[in-house]
């Protein structure tokens, strides 16, 4: 009947530079579909940062139409709500480290990621993208390829910029 998504080593996704997510949701505690609900546990941080330190990330969040919802700055003890369906982007700030707690109201909710190698985006049709972004098909290709990280994506070591 419990759970503890915050050890480390229970982490379901890990990048020793960028951070790890924990999922818990009805398949790895059954008590969960009866409350329909699911949580994920997050923590980013940022290379050569003091990870004793709580700090901030900037959280971008953008609706079915591509329409800014959220561009701005997080702090520990806020509550953010993102809607159903909606895009959100985190990074961690330059100072310490960033965590965060998602509950979700479906025991086996789906996310899936915009960028790399699982994508949604990946997954479609060139053809798909050039029409419906109104690019050139050199573009969709790129777009499509972009990047290899599953998730919690980090800069490279060599040339990385905050």
């Amino acid at each position: 009947m419990k759970d503890n998504i915050d050890r480390p080593s229970q982490a379901d996704i890990f990048n020793p530079r960028g951070g790890r997510i924990t999922n818990v949701n009805s398949l790895n505690l059954p008590i969960l579909r009866d409350l329909q609900l699911s949580a994920v546990r997050g923590v980013l941080y940022r290379p050569q940062r003091d990870l004793r330190h709580k700090g901030s990330a900037h959280v971008q969040l953008v609706d079915n139409f591509g329409r800014s919802a959220f561009d701005g700055e997080l702090h520990e003890g806020q509550i953010f709500v993102v809607p159903q369906n909606f895009a959100e982007f985190k990074k961690a700030g330059s100072q310490g480290f960033f965590e965060w707690i998602a509950v979700m109201t479906n025991d086996l909710a789906v996310r899936s990621p915009l960028a790399g190698r699982i994508s949604t985006i990946r997954a479609m049709p060139e053809d798909v993208l050039v029409n419906a972004f109104r690019i050139s098909r050199e573009q969709a290709r790129c777009l499509k390829n972009n990047r290899e990280k599953v998730s919690v994506f980090t800069p490279s070591l060599q040339g990385s910029r905050d």
